[in-house]
């Protein structure tokens, strides 16, 4: 007898005896149930029992164009990503990311349409613009905004629609899978350099003859030619042992992003199904603290209607504080409380139950009623703090808070468009949307030129100016600076601001940086 029909023969004999022994098909018992013919259905094993599958990486083989697409992308960066300050070279090093991994899509699906779509090319676009600010702005504080804003754009362009995943992974796709792929690059490169053609090792040899042919004939050439020297000069760093890190460092984390993207494409997580989540059944325990929040918003709004309205001078009298003081005691407390009801009416577009019309009205009612409120809030809490930065100066922190608080109330905007059709899934993308272009419009404006500006304009009222505050800004206050402070304080806190400044390769080429080394110092004199 065939071995594979003697083993179904033997499983069905044992199952029988099995049976028999439990008192025949009607007896049941812990691991079986009786079946329709009569016999056993076995349950599953145990979760612990079952076996464990295999990883991603060895069931999704690396396809052949993501080697090169990955290198030649490492190499790019390596060569033109300037690490230490913003320039030109994160831009570039961001397209040859883009390029490198849309050409091994491509290539990996036989030149047919990947798996890449308007809404991954809108993302990247977005990603590009954020990195992009290096290029013009040479604030440090604000490009590492726009570098963490590119990073979660570019994941959410590798993701495109929607995954059975949260929200925070999409953001972190890109780093998550980079990690991921480790073994799945390390396996095909070590099939790559196996192959019997030898492909690797002629691959091998051909870069180590070209760079050998480099480093001969380039010092040569730019010994017989001054002209030639200086371009050599310009476009080749100086080589040290930190510069060969460096190199090295961001070869390898390139080489992952485009690698871990690659990852993702191979084998995409499952899309998010369109239908609804599990909510709860029954409306009451919404309902209640709904009304209770809205009740305690309404009466906030009404007593700041009456401030608005002539009661200030009561409150400051009565609370014995001054205007200043009193915006600054409540700014934290209104953004907290922002927070707080975003998160609130995110949990009732999730759980809160919609399935009959009077559930869609009410969860209408109530949460639009509760976002209009907030929106006053939210206005009330930017009057504070632009009160308190009238009185006391302003600063980034000051702005940045501002502009968040200007991204909860386009928020909830935004909840309020979501409410007409109660279909909320597009609201967490279109949130974080509308925070990286926020930031590139506060790139746009140029913040500490705007910073500048406006305690200029307090020092002209006759207030006190932090000089030591503006000298440490980066360049790109440098125009404002130089055209409206009086010397010898405009030498005095220019040379501070350019105290560090050293001189840029290409790649770190910057707008601000190189039109801020034009200017013109007057007289020394004593600084302090």
């Amino acid at each position: 007898m065939p071995r594979g029909k003697r083993a179904v023969r033997e499983a069905g004999s044992g199952a029988g005896g099995a049976a028999a022994a439990g008192g025949g098909p009607g007896a049941g018992g812990a691991f079986g149930t009786p079946a329709a013919g009569g016999g056993v259905a076995v349950a599953a094993p145990p979760f612990l029992l079952r076996p464990i599958p295999p990883p991603k990486s060895v069931v999704v083989p690396l396809p052949p164009a993501v080697l090169p697409a990955a290198g030649l992308a490492g190499v790019a960066g390596a060569l033109l990503l300037p690490v230490d300050r913003p320039g030109v070279g994160w831009l570039l090093c961001g397209l040859a990311v883009a390029g490198a991994v849309v050409v091994a899509d491509r290539r990996s699906r036989g030149g047919s349409a990947g798996a890449l779509t308007w809404r991954n090319g809108g993302w990247a676009a977005l990603a590009l613009a954020l990195l992009a600010v290096g290029t013009v702005r040479a604030s440090g504080w604000l490009f590492v905004l726009c570098v963490l804003a590119a990073v979660v754009a570019g994941s959410l362009a590798v993701v495109g629609e929607r995954t059975v995943h949260s929200v925070l992974y999409d953001m972190l796709a890109v780093p998550i899978e980079a990690v991921r792929a480790v073994p799945w690059v390390g396996r095909g490169a070590g099939r790559f350099a196996s192959r019997r053609d030898g492909v690797a090792r002629r691959i091998a040899l051909a870069v180590l003859a070209a760079a050998g042919l480099v480093g001969v004939f380039v010092p040569l050439l730019a010994s017989a030619d001054a002209a030639f020297a200086a371009v050599v000069s310009a476009v080749v760093p100086e080589l040290s042992v930190a510069t060969l890190v460096r190199w090295c460092s961001v070869f390898a984390v390139v080489t992952l992003v485009v690698a871990g993207a690659c990852y993702f494409l191979a084998a995409p997580a499952p899309r998010a199904s369109a239908d609804r989540p599990h909510r709860t059944k029954y409306g009451l325990e919404w309902t209640v603290p709904l009304v209770v929040l809205l009740v305690v918003f309404g009466v906030f709004v009404g007593v700041r209607l009456v401030v608005l309205f002539g009661g200030t001078e009561y409150v400051l009298r009565t609370g014995n504080l001054t205007s200043a003081e009193y915006a600054r005691g409540g700014f934290w407390q209104l953004c907290a409380v922002t927070v707080l009801t975003l998160a609130i009416v995110a949990a009732a577009l999730r759980w809160a139950p919609d399935a009959t019309k009077a559930d869609r009205l009410r969860q209408r009612l109530l949460l639009g009623t509760l976002s209009a409120l907030t929106l006053v809030l939210v206005g009330s809490a930017l009057s504070r703090m632009w009160t308190y930065q009238e009185a006391y100066g302003f600063t980034v922190l000051r702005l940045l808070v501002e502009v968040c608080e200007l991204w909860f109330g386009a928020v909830f905007v935004l909840v309020l468009a979501a409410l007409v059709r109660l279909r909320p899934a597009w609201l967490p993308r279109a949130a974080i949307g509308t925070a990286a272009a926020a930031l590139l419009a506060l790139a746009v404006l140029d913040p500490e030129r705007l910073i500048a500006d406006a305690n200029l304009d307090r020092a002209a009222a006759g207030k006190p100016l932090d000089d030591r505050y503006l000298a440490g800004f980066s360049a790109d206050v440098v125009p404002v600076v130089s055209a409206r402070l009086p010397e010898p304080l405009r030498t005095c806190v220019l040379r501070r601001v350019l105290r560090d400044d050293t001189p840029d390769g290409w790649p770190a080429w910057n707008l601000s940086r190189s039109a801020a080394r034009d200017v013109r110092f007057g007289p020394v004199t004593g600084c302090r």
